[in-house]
């Protein structure tokens, strides 16, 4: 597998639709920390997808893939708490965890295909 750009990663594009759709759901949300949280981590999945690929080795793109990895399932563990919190409604967190959850699945496969 061979990108130009990390643009063109598949799972980075989905991880920049979560973003968007994080940045949305919880835009009036007045618990700044919380939302602050959130956001980061959905960023920090996009960002780190685009870091290791820049860095040009296999090694420290796996690194951060892992990292990204972690930061989804950051996201979506602070998706449940959404949801009991009242912030998000069931339909919103199963739309989010399921982004969440192929996402996390997609870099896996990117994780094993670069071992």
């Amino acid at each position: 597998m061979r990108f130009e750009k990390f643009e063109d990663i598949i799972v980075w594009q989905k991880s920049q639709i979560l973003v968007i759709e994080c940045y949305s759901c919880f835009r009036n949300i007045r618990d700044y920390s919380f939302r602050d949280q959130i956001q980061r981590a959905a960023v920090s999945v996009m960002n780190n997808i685009a870091e290791g690929f820049e860095r040009m080795g296999n090694k420290e793109f796996k690194k951060l893939l892992y990292i990204a990895k972690g930061s989804c399932g950051e996201v979506r563990s602070m998706l449940y708490l959404a949801e009991k919190l009242g912030y998000i409604n069931k339909k919103q967190l199963d739309l989010l965890s399921v982004q969440t959850t192929e996402i996390s699945k997609m870099l896996s496969g990117l994780i094993k295909t670069l071992s």
